[in-house]
């Protein structure tokens, strides 16, 4: 990740909120055999003093990942979007494109069943009790605990991280507040999702 110091996240709490809102991830693991990437859920335990995530993998997953063998990078993506040099309205300007990215790094613990059922449980209740009507995975545990027993559950403890929010901090107010508009405009690249964290960074 391109270390550009004025766009660096340092914070692990502004990281954890990036993860609690986008939780969507990418594992990605230098095997014996090559690079290896997967795309799989991630909490973070929100119960620890260490900065710390709990998914799961589909198996064979945990064995083409060589989860717990050795360090593995986990992305987080967040908000992203183009920003266009017209927005800017100044005579010389470039494309740009905003986003907010955390790369984890850490070597997975495989987790017991038990441990492993706890976390698909806490997993589904995360989602579903946002829903009216929540399916809880304890509501149909026999026929949870056969699609659990096809997973591999995992702990990473964050040992670092490198996170960027990319949010225009180089550019002067006027030329922020016309790029929040657009973003939340009704165009072609309209991304108010990327506004709002816009508007958090220079609290808008």
């Amino acid at each position: 990740m391109r270390r550009t110091p004025h766009f660096t996240v340092r914070d692990p709490e502004a990281v954890k909120r990036l993860i609690r809102e986008h939780p969507w991830a990418t594992i990605v693991s230098n095997t014996k055999h090559g690079l290896v990437a997967s795309h799989y859920p991630i909490m973070v335990e929100e119960d620890r003093e260490d900065f710390s995530i709990v998914s799961h993998v589909g198996k064979p997953d945990d064995r083409d990942l060589e989860l717990g063998e050795h360090e593995v990078m986990i992305i987080v993506q967040g908000p992203h979007g183009y920003v266009s040099p017209g927005w800017y309205e100044v005579d010389q300007a470039v494309p740009t494109w905003n986003h907010v990215t955390a790369h984890l790094y850490g070597t997975p613990e495989i987790l017991t069943d038990a441990e492993n059922w706890e976390a698909l449980s806490n997993l589904v209740g995360h989602f579903e009790n946002a829903s009216p009507h929540p399916q809880l995975l304890e509501d149909n545990a026999e026929y949870g605990r056969k699609i659990f027993s096809g997973t591999a559950g995992f702990r990473m403890v964050v040992d670092r991280f490198e996170a960027r929010a990319k949010l225009s901090q180089n550019k002067p107010d006027d030329i922020v507040d016309r790029v929040i508009d657009q973003l939340d405009g009704d165009g072609p690249w309209r991304q108010p999702r990327l506004a709002d964290e816009m508007r958090r960074e220079h609290e808008r």
